[in-house]
């Protein structure tokens, strides 16, 4: 399997419970527009509706979000190929969502590393 190359250039996710459209358009370089797109294609996606119609996405929506870029930015597959890779069980073992999920904890550690080392005022 390809190891997804640009997934490593994406922002770290912020240790958030709830992230905008805009935000989660930010954090996985797609537009707002793609991911309610995305939304009525992949089950896997269903973010929180709240007031408005507004849509609230949690972190394991981000990942998800990421993983459908990977399969379809980088890894070539269709709409329908990524949909049967994510359903799969195979999926549930990828290990790109779990290397995902290290680098993200591994930049929340740098932080905290930072914040301790930091001179106290």
């Amino acid at each position: 399997m390809l190891e997804p190359s640009h997934n490593n250039e994406l922002p770290a996710i912020p240790g958030k419970r709830y992230f905008t459209i805009g935000e989660v358009a930010d954090l996985c370089a797609v537009k707002a527009h793609v991911l309610r797109y995305w939304e009525q294609e992949f089950p896997q996606l269903s973010p929180v509706k709240r007031r408005g119609n507004r849509r609230y996405y949690q972190r394991a929506d981000v990942i998800t979000i990421r993983q459908i870029r990977s399969l379809l930015y980088e890894q070539g597959y269709t709409i329908g190929g990524a949909k049967q890779k994510l359903s799969s069980s195979e999926a549930k073992e990828d290990t790109s969502q779990y290397k995902q999920l290290i680098r993200q904890m591994i930049a929340e550690l740098e932080e905290v590393l930072e914040v301790l080392n930091a001179p106290a005022k």
